[in-house]
């Protein structure tokens, strides 16, 4: 092999290991690496190897979206902001229902929005597909009481966040999770359920905080039961934090008493909360403008963020 080659080799693979050691400093890039150092808690077999598939048959703005399947190995995708740095961090959980992550559409098109402002983006591919779920009666097994593998993964994910907050430039008081319908879920988990540890501690950065500093939970899934009730699983406590929710009322695939019983719930634990409700918009908008007055929720998540001291006015 030619010299060159071999140095080549060489600086990548130091690359790799710096990047998974957690010592790469963003600067207007982005840079992936390992949510786990070793082997993955509580790890399940897949159906099959991980895939990404272009899904047309539910257009967006009329364009088709990206599925991965299949993750076994989760990763956190670091996306800095190219230019002004506003010192805050967003740890962005895509839905799909736990068995698939909408990548682009609830995962890289948020970081676009969030670098644009200043924010270091965290994209979070956790593991899927989860346990299977029961969507008419919107109840767990009785064998499994949480999404335990996701759920590890978001609660390792903003212990990273804030284990490496100085070398990435970010307060650690200024760290925050946005979640898309079953990531909506997982915002409302990893915001009240901060207190119980649901894997083994692996390192140093485990020692850290798991408590999001602010939630966006946006058309969020799996939070009302039947009978109107909060789900058991996300018990909100008055150290939730500060929570911004948005849902449209035609909301059909899980309806927007999703939003409503978790901001009433909120409400009750005099946790500050904002709640936007639209008229129109389905489900699993993204923020792909449409002519529909709800895409324009990310000016109003903005304005949330100054409100509560994240972002300057």
């Amino acid at each position: 092999m030619k010299p060159w080659i071999v140095l080549l080799c060489l600086l990548l693979a130091c690359g790799s290991l710096q990047a998974n050691a957690g010592v790469w400093q963003p600067a207007g890039g982005r840079a992936q690496l390992q949510l786990w150092p070793g082997a993955v808690p509580d790890a399940q077999p897949m159906p099959g190897p991980e895939t990404e598939t272009l899904r047309t048959e539910h257009q967006i703005a009329d364009r088709p979206w990206m599925a991965v399947t299949n993750v076994s190995r989760p990763t956190l995708t670091v996306y800095a902001p190219g230019g002004r740095n506003a010192g805050v961090a967003v740890v962005v959980f895509p839905g799909g229902g736990f068995q698939v992550l909408a990548i682009d559409l609830e995962g890289t098109e948020i970081c676009d929005w969030l670098t644009s402002r200043g924010i270091t983006c965290v994209l979070l591919k956790y593991r899927v597909p989860g346990t299977p779920y029961d969507w008419r009666r919107r109840t767990y097994p009785d064998d499994f009481a949480l999404s335990v593998p996701s759920l590890q993964d978001a609660q390792r994910a903003i212990r990273l966040v804030r284990f490496h907050a100085s070398q990435w430039h970010v307060d650690p008081h200024k760290i925050g999770v946005i979640g898309f319908s079953a990531g909506g879920f997982l915002v409302a988990e990893t915001s009240t359920d901060f207190k119980r540890r649901t894997y083994k501690p692996v390192d140093a950065a485990d020692k850290e905080s798991d408590r999001p500093d602010f939630a966006m939970a946006i058309y969020p899934g799996h939070l009302a039961l039947d009978d109107g009730r909060l789900n058991p699983n996300v018990p909100v406590i008055h150290e939730t934090p500060p929570t911004f929710l948005v849902q449209a009322e035609d909301d059909y695939t899980d309806g927007v008493d999703q939003a409503l019983v978790y901001y009433t719930t909120l409400a009750k634990a005099r946790v500050p909360a904002e709640l936007h409700l639209y008229a129109h918009g389905g489900h699993a908008f993204g923020l792909r403008h449409t002519r529909l007055p709800i895409t324009g929720w990310p000016a109003l998540a903005e304005a949330w963020m100054q409100t509560i001291g994240v972002l300057p006015h």
